[in-house]
């Protein structure tokens, strides 16, 4: 055999050291992404269950039995009630106060959508004098504290003989959900290329047209994340309805979760029950909309 034959065989032999460490190396990485995926999803169960924990609880506590309820020990296992939902919605005017909340959170959140388009167009397409100045005004409306307004709403609504009115309740829910809704439909409407609106105001369009053939198919996302925000702020916010609408034929549910009450202390067992009814129709909105809400609140973020 030649030294160029030798050289040939021992070619390969030289190489698989190199090969194995390789390959080892490769191992490694793999087993250490593993574990590292592994500790991620461990934590993020912890999380979870951490976060769903008091949920679940109040939903359990809705169905036990009073001497369940008050109790040293935790229950986890018993045969459900339905006796602290027949009292929560026993109350008087329950179904008043369904209505009332119903009514002044979907026109409150229509109302934010629709002057919102229009103020979201204006920011994102137009080109004006104090442009700048109105999108400064839109993040500080949407960063200050609307508790800190309670006693100027209290007396101008006073003094406009519009206390326990349904519609001075939407119209400072309108006014809280606004900013927000600005903002992140002002991100979509400027996501969405010129060019598109541009091509049908070639096509004839006028820009109205352009907007509502063109532009608001793609806010659906947009649409969607404002929406639930504005639902469940509306639907949850107790402070203002508290103090402008004394009348019980014009209170809402978060008033309604706080009438159980004994002589002898509070009824946990119908409060919980009353706070799973209430929890429900968000949760239903939530998983309706879920799909959209994530990338929209990005997006609407990000963009523009």
């Amino acid at each position: 055999m030649t030294a160029t034959d030798k050289a040939v065989a021992q070619a390969p032999a030289a190489r698989l050291p190199l090969a194995a460490h390789d390959a080892s190396a490769s191992t490694r990485a793999r087993r250490s992404k593993r574990l590292g995926r592994i500790g991620l999803n461990s934590v993020a169960l912890a999380l979870t269950v951490l976060f769903l924990f008091p949920v679940y609880w109040m939903f359990s506590t809705s169905f036990k039995s009073n001497s369940q309820v008050l109790v040293k020990d935790p229950v986890f296992f018993f045969t459900p009630t339905f006796e602290h939902y027949s009292t929560a919605t026993g109350v008087d005017l329950f179904w008043t106060y369904v209505r009332n909340s119903v009514v002044v959170t979907l026109a409150a959140v229509l109302l934010a959508l629709l002057v919102a388009l229009a103020a979201g167009f204006a920011i994102a397409r137009l080109r004006f004098r104090g442009r700048r100045g109105m999108v400064l005004v839109v993040m500080m409306a949407q960063m200050a504290p609307w508790e800190i307004l309670i006693i100027v709403m209290y007396l101008n609504a006073r003094d406009a003989q519009a206390l326990n009115s349904l519609v001075t309740l939407i119209v400072i829910y309108f006014v809280m959900a606004l900013p927000f809704t600005i903002w992140t439909l002002r991100g979509f409407i400027a996501a969405v290329p010129k060019e598109l609106e541009e091509a049908a105001l070639i096509d004839g369009c006028t820009r109205t047209q352009a907007f509502f053939r063109i532009i608001f198919p793609l806010l659906a996302p947009g649409l969607m994340a404002t929406s639930l925000f504005g639902f469940i702020m509306a639907w949850n916010e107790y402070a203002m309805v508290l103090v402008l609408n004394k009348a019980p034929e014009m209170a809402t549910l978060p008033l309604w979760l706080t009438q159980f009450q004994t002589n002898f202390g509070n009824d946990w067992g119908a409060t919980m029950a009353a706070s799973s009814l209430f929890t429900v129709p968000v949760l239903i909105v939530f998983i309706l909309l879920q799909r959209r809400v994530t990338g929209g609140l990005a997006a609407g973020a990000v963009k523009g």
